[in-house]
């Protein structure tokens, strides 16, 4: 990979790779735009195949994050860490403390969380070596998991597409198909039963699958074959790309709202889902309660408000499906030209120098 062209074309930083010879670590810090602020995104462990697959993926999601925070209209960048999993050893305290270190390096030009395999454990060893994190369970003054106030995020999603689609935002009776019960669809299914939706949910783990039929009452489905069922919104909850050429003709969904990040293969698919008329709810939206607690929590948290930013997807949703309808463009296309106005703005604004500010432009 072309690092140097891969950056200027999604217009990152800076990428910063990072080797401890003492636990193995090898992580990949990528930091995307700060123009809104210290760059924010959560810390990913994963087996990757390559080096190349790493390094795609953590520009990938640190640019989106850039997105998330600045729909959200929280004054934070993006930013992103993947570490790259040896599948023939668990990872350890001590690794984890290594990664700290190098976050701590950055002297809070980028803030870690959680994200695909990590967690609040795994966050708690950071906080030994770096302040610069968000997620801390509650006992260590943190604001906790971030599962359910995400999957409020997409339930506020989900109505505002329901509305836009059928003038009603009334989960009662709809169908929805859940692709992964982790933390966020797990909250997710249990919230939309709750509202009356029928859930049908699929997940690779057979114990959560069971565990969410018996606590949930959902139907379960085949994870290699829930993308093609048929449903009123489809809600993707895991890995990202599950939207690309090879399943857009097999989706048979009205909607598609769900919590995993870039969950196209690209932006043109956004075209290819309007020209099927298969309204989506960019993920950096649609997902952002997750992010919206975490900065919260950087301030003093408050459970309350956080909430209340979260039920702010409603009207942001609505406001893109509106500007997708008028200008016939994808809500992928409508969702990133609002995001680049705000980024815009705030960065004319932070030219006006101002030596007393925290926050004067770079």
């Amino acid at each position: 990979m072309d690092i140097f062209k891969a950056m200027a074309q999604r217009g990152h930083e800076q990428v910063i790779f990072n080797f401890d010879h003492t636990t193995g670590l090898r992580a990949i810090i990528a930091i995307h735009d700060t123009t809104l602020g210290p760059a924010l995104g959560g810390c990913r462990l994963f087996p990757y195949g390559s080096e190349d697959a790493a390094i795609e993926d953590v520009l990938r999601l640190s640019e989106g994050m850039t997105y998330k925070a600045a729909a959200a209209g929280i004054d934070f960048g993006g930013g992103q860490a993947v570490i790259l999993e040896d599948p023939a050893a668990k990872p350890s305290a001590e690794l984890f403390r290594a990664f700290g270190r190098y976050v701590e390096t950055l002297q809070g030009r980028y803030i870690t969380g959680e994200d695909v395999g990590t967690g609040e454990g795994d966050l708690v060893q950071i906080s030994k070596e770096t302040g610069y994190l968000i997620g801390l369970p509650k006992a260590y003054g943190g604001s906790g998991d971030t599962g359910d106030m995400t999957a409020q995020g997409v339930i506020a999603a989900i109505r505002a597409s329901l509305s836009h689609r059928f003038g009603s935002a009334s989960l009662k009776g709809r169908r929805l198909a859940i692709q992964g019960l982790g933390k966020v669809g797990y909250q997710l299914a249990r919230r939309a039963a709750q509202e009356g939706a029928y859930v049908i949910a699929a997940d690779i783990n057979p114990h959560v699958v069971g565990k969410a039929a018996a606590e949930i009452n959902i139907e379960p489905a085949d994870p290699w074959t829930i993308l093609e069922t048929a449903c009123d919104v489809l809600a993707p909850c895991a890995l990202g790309n599950v939207v690309n050429r090879g399943s857009i003709d097999k989706l048979a969904c009205q909607i598609i709202a769900g919590s995993a990040n870039n969950q196209l293969e690209d932006p043109s698919m956004g075209n290819a889902l309007r020209d099927r008329q298969i309204l989506y709810a960019p993920d950096f939206m649609t997902n952002a309660g997750g992010l919206i607690q975490g900065a919260t929590e950087i301030h003093g948290y408050n459970d309350e408000r956080a909430r209340r930013q979260v039920e702010n997807i409603y009207q942001l949703l609505g406001d893109v499906f509106r500007r997708a309808d008028e200008t016939g463009l994808s809500t992928v296309d409508v969702a990133m030209a609002m995001v680049e106005e705000r980024i815009d703005l705030l960065h004319s604004i932070r030219r006006i120098f101002s030596p007393d500010h925290p926050k004067t432009a770079q």
